[in-house]
Formats: C-alpha cells, sequence, structure tokens
C-alpha cells in the first residue's frame, strides 16, 4: 500500500504579492506588473478627515508679509504634494501694502475670494482691479500677478493643483488654457444672490446658493471642469437639512456668528474666515441660530463627479424637519 501524496496548499488569491515578468525579453516587458481579482480591488488609503483650519486664518488676518499659507492636509492623507483634499488645494494669501504677488501654480485654474483690502490682477494680457468681498477666476501657470492696495490684502483661494500633481500634468498655457479669466464684484454678487433669495422653493432645492459660472463654463453650470464654487446661505434661525454627495467640499466661513455645522455626526462650530473640510459622502447639515442670514463659499471637486454621473446627492432628512 502505497502513500498518498500531499495535496500542496494553495495560496489564496488575495494573499499574493505583486506577480512580476518571468522571462522579459527587453526593459519595457520587464516594467510589466500583474494582480489579480483578489489583491487588486482592496487598496486601503487614509481617510480624508474633516478638518477646521482656524490656525491659518488667524495668521493670515495679522500677517504683515506676503506669503502663502496652505491648509495642508497630505501627511494625514498620505500624498506626496501639498493637498487638502485629494483633488484640491486651499490657501491664505497675504499681500503686504504696495507689494506684488507673483504666482505659478500647476493648476488648471485658481478660485480666488477677497477677505480684505484691495488690489489690482494682471492675468495675461487682463487687468483688473478688485476688493473685498470679490471673486475672481485665473488660470494656473506663470503669468498671474496680484498688486495691492495701500492697505495690503487678504485673499483665500482653491486650485485644483493635487488633481494634476496625480498625474504629473502641466496646465495648458494661452489660448488653450482650459479656463479664462473672469471677476464677480461684490456688488454684482449680492444683487444676483437677491435675485436667488427671492425666488420660490420647492423640496428638491438644496438650499439657497448662488452658483458661480463663466461664459466658457456655461453649459456644465461650473467654474472650472472639475471645480464648482457656490456662495451658500442660511437663513437666521434655520438649518439646511442633512445631506451628502460624492464630491468632497471646502467651506469658506464668511458669516455665522451663531453657526455651526454636523459633519459625521460631530459639531464643528463656525468662526470668521476659518476653512472647512468635508469629507466625499459623509453626511452633514448647517445649522444658523443667528439673526442673520449665515453665509459660505464651498469649492468642491464636483465638477469631476458631474462628468462622470457619480455626483450621489441625497437629503437624509425630510423638509423642514430638524437634525
Amino acid at each position: 500500500m502505497t502513500n498518498s501524496p500531499e495535496v500542496a496548499t494553495k495560496i489564496d488569491m488575495a494573499s499574493m504579492p505583486v506577480q512580476l515578468p518571468t522571462f522579459p525579453a527587453e526593459p519595457v516587458a520587464a516594467r510589466a506588473r500583474f494582480f489579480n481579482s483578489g489583491n487588486a480591488f482592496n487598496v486601503k488609503l487614509p481617510a480624508v478627515p474633516a478638518a477646521a483650519f482656524r490656525e491659518e486664518a488667524a495668521r493670515a488676518l495679522v500677517a504683515t508679509t506676503t506669503a502663502l499659507l496652505a491648509c495642508d492636509q497630505s501627511e494625514v492623507i498620505d500624498t506626496p504634494f501639498p493637498a487638502t483634499t485629494p483633488l484640491m488645494l486651499a490657501r491664505y494669501a497675504t499681500i503686504a501694502p504696495k507689494d506684488t504677488l507673483a504666482t505659478d501654480f500647476a493648476a488648471t485654474g485658481v478660485i480666488w475670494y477677497v477677505i480684505r483690502g484691495s488690489g489690482t490682477t494682471r492675468a495675461g494680457a487682463e487687468v483688473f482691479d478688485w476688493a473685498a468681498g470679490d471673486v475672481f477666476l485665473t488660470p494656473g501657470g506663470p503669468d498671474t500677478s496680484l498688486a495691492s492696495g495701500l492697505e495690503g490684502a487678504v485673499l483665500w483661494l482653491v486650485s485644483n493643483e493635487p488633481q494634476l500633481a496625480f498625474d504629473h500634468l502641466v496646465p495648458a498655457q494661452g489660448p488653450a488654457a482650459a479656463v479664462e479669466t473672469a471677476h464677480y464684484p461684490a456688488t454684482e454678487i449680492a444683487r444676483q444672490l437677491q435675485r436667488v433669495v427671492d425666488a420660490a422653493q420647492n423640496d428638491t432645492t438644496s438650499g439657497i446658493a448662488l452658483i458661480f459660472s463663466s461664459a466658457r463654463q456655461e453649459a456644465s453650470r461650473n467654474i472650472m471642469p472639475s471645480l464648482t464654487l457656490s456662495l451658500n446661505t442660511v437663513p437666521a434661525r434655520e438649518h439646511r437639512r442633512a445631506h451628502r454627495h460624492n464630491s468632497a467640499a471646502i467651506t469658506l466661513i464668511l458669516k455665522g456668528e451663531s453657526a455651526y455645522s454636523m459633519v459625521g455626526g460631530l459639531r464643528c462650530d463656525w468662526s470668521p474666515f476659518a476653512t472647512l473640510v468635508t469629507p466625499a459622502t459623509e453626511p452633514h447639515s448647517h445649522h444658523n441660530e443667528s439673526d442673520e442670514r449665515a453665509m459660505f463659499l464651498i469649492v468642491q471637486d464636483g465638477g469631476l463627479h458631474y462628468h462622470a454621473r457619480t455626483m450621489g446627492f441625497a437629503f437624509l432628512e425630510a423638509t423642514g424637519v430638524a437634525e
């Protein structure tokens, strides 16, 4: 009687290491790598945390020199480049009186909000003046500079630099650029917002918000191909009902002394010009306990999700029901 041969134990597909070419004939073949249906889809990346950048805002508001202060979470989310969320980077820009900030952002475009002061922007051949409360959009690249007035200036800006850095891309310049300069003066913003406030709402309306776009992006209703910008409001003693979406959101608090957000079940109190991060898919709501309308700017990577048909917006509570 002979012994049965031992049956070798097979390795589980999910435990297999990367598979390398067995006999590559040339360097290009040696670069090939293989995975399988058990180990290729379980990539685990650090979660994007909800965050509040208050110290950066405070430093910007008292700064006397020209500088950029990044709201950087790259160490937490493990990216090799500065990032507030995987695809967006927010900063504060401070410009000393009568000084110039020259920029060279590797981004499709840059969204700016003027917190304080006044000045002039030169973007390629275009020149325009700005003041507190203005929003403007500039293309990325080296052809943009901001010169401040006698009192200096503080601005908030968001770009899609991490999106381009992920693919090692360089933005197109000149006529080939995907973004053209656009200026939204504070007086025009107030006028257009009032038209929205005066309009009727229904159960599907996502709050009271003014959405920024441009002539080139009018069809998509975005401000940039990949980014959206909105001026959101919450009326006095009301709240914006809980909801979720697949885009990440970066928020600048403009007005809301007694306001707060609930993000993933945690309360985040507002403070002037703080930058808040709402991670993608996280349930959240906004609450105003004051007697004045609360206001906040929100930049999202929503353009990408609209294009991919993956925005996934959904309300999580009925109309008028408080959280």
